[in-house]
């Protein structure tokens, strides 16, 4: 088994992984530090929140789930909005069995916990063809490692250090500009867009429901009208 995870380390592909999420590592970095900030300041306990940050591992549905716990909400309401914000996986999960759907469960539950939006984004810019190929999974693990690492070492430092952090600092806004940065990064074409525009408009028109359900509203109509664009206007497709 060491020798198994020396050999992808030490595989250009990894490298080149690691490479390819470098240049977004900072808002990635930033927007940990500010959840791990706000799982303290939103009630948890430093090992409650150390425990969700490692264990959770889902920066979106981390900070949807605050508000709502903070609130006091039901339970059915923490999952039910844990599960909508993270519906995406899904479809990342359907199209990475392309590449790694050949490999052992355990292998594959492996990559599951480690996979992200980032990185899923730029392994399909580094293999569009969906072939599997030896040399993807080396990349895999070089740009999740470091997106691992990049999210995890500022959210722990954040809950360690959250009842040191004066709320004047405005944390909050930084993590609404790292959040920005982020999604930006993922509206690659004019469906995304309008999904996007549909859930900006929804979320300020339901904004006056209870429980922050205008988060639940919104991921709503985002799915409908990205389904509702696929079938009536697909995108046209390159030639490679």
């Amino acid at each position: 088994m060491k020798s198994h995870w020396s050999a992808i380390a030490q595989h250009p592909e990894f490298r080149l992984g690691a490479r390819d999420m470098m240049s977004i590592t900072l808002g990635i970095s930033a927007w940990g530090l500010v959840t791990g900030v706000a799982m303290v300041k939103s009630g948890l306990s430093v090992p409650l929140a150390l425990l969700m940050s490692f264990v959770v591992f889902a920066g979106s549905s981390q900070l949807a789930a605050l508000p709502l716990i903070s609130a006091g909400a039901p339970m059915w309401v923490l999952w039910a909005t844990a599960f909508c914000v993270n519906l995406r996986f899904v479809i990342f999960s359907a199209h990475w069995r392309q590449y790694f759907g050949h490999l052992p469960r355990a292998q594959r539950l492996r990559i599951a916990y480690f996979a992200a939006d980032l990185n899923y984004v730029a392994f399909l810019k580094r293999f569009p063809d969906g072939r599997p190929a030896p040399e993807q999974l080396p990349y895999f693990w070089g740009g999740v490692a470091l997106n691992w690492c990049a999210w995890q070492i500022p959210s722990v430092a954040g809950i360690l250090l959250a009842n040191h952090v004066p709320t004047e600092w405005g944390l909050g806004f930084a993590g609404v500009l790292a959040l920005l940065g982020l999604s930006y990064s993922l509206l690659k074409d004019r469906n995304t867009w309008v999904s996007a525009a549909v859930a900006g408009c929804a979320a300020v028109a339901a904004y006056a429901l209870p429980l922050r359900l205008n988060i639940l509203v919104a991921i709503a109509a985002a799915v409908t009208a990205g389904l509702l664009l696929e079938k009536w206007l697909p995108e046209k497709r390159r030639p490679a």
